[in-house]
């Protein structure tokens, strides 16, 4: 699982780590901000309701990453490893959540001796042990027990989307054999006590489709004039639209792992903003404006930032054989620590060379999450909110302090970030 923040965080992730577990990280000020600024590019009287609650905003862009600390599934909405199936601009990837999920799953029969069978899909899962499994690369389609043909892959789809499967990601799916075999249309092997769907998908990443969820919800939190609900919602929708507009959540290589250039993704998103947003970069944005198909919307943004991640790794590439060595790094004091960081000239050289990318960025996040509140509310037939109530029930006040129970016992769920 990765740590995601937005470019404007204050403090590097390798420094986040060594804080106390009851003293928030820096880094969360980069969502808070984003959030808040957000906030001033709303017309009225939308505007009028999130500065009544702007506090509340703005302290909550940082509930997704502490829910990291709550459940494992957390942290795949905060990325997608787009590279990992293809090249741009990445056709093997339907934009759809129901097809990637039938294009990407595999099915297996389970015995009631837990022995199993690969039956479809084109990836191959290894069960080592009745609970473990380990991934191979692929079946070649003579070890495959069923194939996948067109006609098959279209009622597969059609299962997902009459939710006999989950539509959204969850542990191992299981169905009864004879449900697979007759939306298929296909004869299953005799003995079968179960069939375990696998995700092969999601472990890269969601953030995509996860924004046309989020936007969904916040939607109907607004239809409703649920004030808790749209508050959180809104606040999350941020969050996740921050990390869809930072390019190293966009690639396999998101840390510079593969590059030999470990430490990267703190230092564009969190290093460069610490010492230069405050002083240097320009938050006048506009207005928020009325997105028509939100879903194309997203992967635009997904996508556009995919197509900055070569700059980002190859700038900073040369920019380190090019730069004095002995002048790259320095030590630091934060939160009375010493910490190893980027120097400020060796930043300030990498901000140059990439000519303002990270303010661009940041100030297009700030305008896309006030267009996608925006448009949440238009969609929802511009509720009047004037007269609503306080803004969160016992129910919902109640989930935020187990929340944050749970991220206090600093012990994050999922991939590692850095």
């Amino acid at each position: 699982m990765r740590y995601s923040i937005v470019p404007l965080a204050l403090l590097l992730l390798l420094c986040c780590s060594m804080v106390p577990a009851d003293t928030p990280p820096w880094g969360f000020y980069g969502h808070r901000r984003i959030n808040r600024l957000a906030v001033f590019t709303l017309p009225a009287p939308l505007s009028g309701f999130f500065k009544k609650h702007i506090e509340f905003i703005t302290e909550h862009a940082v509930d997704p990453d502490k829910r990291r600390y709550a459940t494992r599934h957390e942290a795949v909405r905060h990325y997608i490893d787009i590279d990992h199936w293809g090249e741009y601009p990445f056709p093997e990837v339907p934009r759809n959540w129901v097809d990637a999920l039938a294009r990407y799953t595999d099915f297996y029969g389970i015995t009631a001796a837990g022995d199993s069978l690969h039956l479809l899909g084109d990836g191959l899962i290894e069960w080592r042990g009745r609970d473990t499994l380990a991934y191979r690369d692929t079946v070649p389609a003579q070890d495959r027990l069923l194939d996948l043909r067109q006609t098959s892959r279209r009622q597969l789809r059609g299962l997902i989307a009459g939710r006999i499967l989950p539509q959204y990601y969850e542990d191992e799916w299981e169905l009864h054999p004879d449900t697979l075999a007759l939306v298929l249309g296909l004869q299953l092997p005799d003995g079968l006590a179960r069939i375990a769907a696998v995700d092969r998908f999601s472990p890269y990443g969601i953030v995509p489709y996860h924004l046309v969820v989020q936007q969904n919800r916040l939607t109907e939190a607004f239809r409703q004039k649920s004030v808790g609900r749209i508050l959180r919602l809104a606040a999350e929708m941020g969050h996740y639209l921050g990390d869809a507009h930072v390019p190293l959540h966009t690639t396999a290589n998101y840390n510079g792992q593969l590059t030999n250039q470990i430490g990267i993704h703190a230092f564009w998103e969190s290093r460069i903003p610490e010492l230069f947003a405050d002083e240097e970069y320009d938050y006048f944005v506009g207005a928020a404006t009325y997105i028509a198909d939100p879903k194309a919307y997203f992967w635009e943004v997904v996508l556009a930032s995919h197509r900055m991640v070569d700059s980002v790794l190859t700038i900073e590439k040369e920019l380190s054989r090019t730069y004095p060595r002995d002048q790259q790094y320095c030590f630091a004091e934060r939160l009375g620590r010493t910490i190893r960081t980027q120097c400020p000239e060796y930043a300030r050289a990498y901000q140059e060379a990439l000519n303002g990318q990270v303010e661009r960025r940041m100030r297009a996040t700030i305008r896309a999450v006030g267009s996608s509140w925006y448009t949440a509310w238009v969609d929802a037939g511009q509720p009047d909110l004037t007269r609503e109530g306080e803004s969160l029930d016992e129910q919902e006040r109640r989930e935020l302090e187990e929340l944050e129970a749970a991220f206090r016992k600093g012990e994050a769920k999922g991939r590692l970030h850095e």
